[in-house]
């Protein structure tokens, strides 16, 4: 809904390129974002404070990397719970070299497939599906039978997952990612800071996006404590190449030119890119 939301918006700051986001959409809802009134009150009223300007924030930095990987030509790229996500299909005339891997559940992945054929989506050959029951399937003997391959240059995409995740799953995810990342490969996540699993209310929005997450009965189980995010990507092996927090997060896409910030961002998130080291 925030990608789609995004994609409609005529503000440059807030207008995101997903696309193919609405088309995925029921069409009732398709029709409502559509009103520019109900499209405004859906980012500025409906989500908590400083969330659609961060799913905004968030689209665009991983849309980002994810062409520059492809420049780049890296071999493949992994997406953790894939979700509706579309860049496999918005960027694949970059770079039809690279393979893309989508790890979901079935349901989900099912489901995306269906909205695809639905809206006429033709789904590149260069794209994997990957049906995967984490509570029961073994991650490794799912990309190995997927036909990933250990030791190609590879980018792991982890969005809107880990604050989800008990800290040993965390822990089990990032040492697959060591295991099957070769050289120069990257990951990018986002994460919460550890300061909310205590409700201690430190940043904008906090209180409110703490409340919408109990409300949809989701639990939030892992976070990094401020300024630790180093010492916990040097325990698999990569080193931090970009960090991005709220403040930078606006400075880089809500900022006019005058020095003015046009969106604030959820301060309860930041954003990472790592390198292997």
């Amino acid at each position: 809904m925030s990608r789609a939301a995004s994609s409609l918006e005529s503000n440059p700051y807030y207008k995101s390129d997903d696309h193919l986001a609405v088309l995925l959409l029921p069409t009732f809802l398709k029709l409502l974002l559509k009103i520019p009134l109900v499209s405004s009150l859906f980012g500025k009223v409906v989500a908590p404070r400083g969330t659609y300007e961060y799913v905004i924030a968030r689209t665009k930095y991983i849309d980002e990397i994810f062409q520059q990987v492809l420049a780049e030509q890296f071999d493949q790229i992994l997406l953790f719970g894939a979700g509706f996500d579309t860049r496999a299909i918005r960027f694949n005339s970059v770079s039809q070299d690279t393979i893309f891997f989508e790890l979901e559940i079935t349901a989900t992945q099912t489901a995306k497939i269906q909205q695809y054929q639905k809206r006429k989506l033709a789904i590149p050959s260069n794209v994997v599906f990957v049906p995967i029951d984490f509570e029961k399937d073994s991650v490794s003997q799912k990309l190995d039978e997927a036909g990933f391959r250990k030791g190609a240059r590879s980018l792991f995409i982890l969005e809107g997952l880990l604050m989800y995740l008990h800290r040993e799953s965390v822990d089990k995810m990032f040492r697959i990612i060591k295991e099957y990342a070769g050289k120069g490969s990257r990951v990018v996540f986002d994460y919460i800071y550890a300061s909310v699993l205590r409700r201690e209310n430190l940043y904008y929005g906090e209180q409110d996006i703490v409340q919408s997450v109990a409300k949809i009965n989701e639990q939030w189980h892992f976070g990094i404590e401020k300024g630790e995010i180093e010492q916990f990507l040097l325990l698999y092996g990569f080193r931090l190449r970009d960090h991005r927090d709220a403040k930078a997060l606006e400075d880089a896409y809500f900022k006019t030119p005058d020095g003015k910030i046009v969106g604030r961002v959820n301060g309860t998130h930041c954003l990472v890119t790592a390198e292997i080291v």
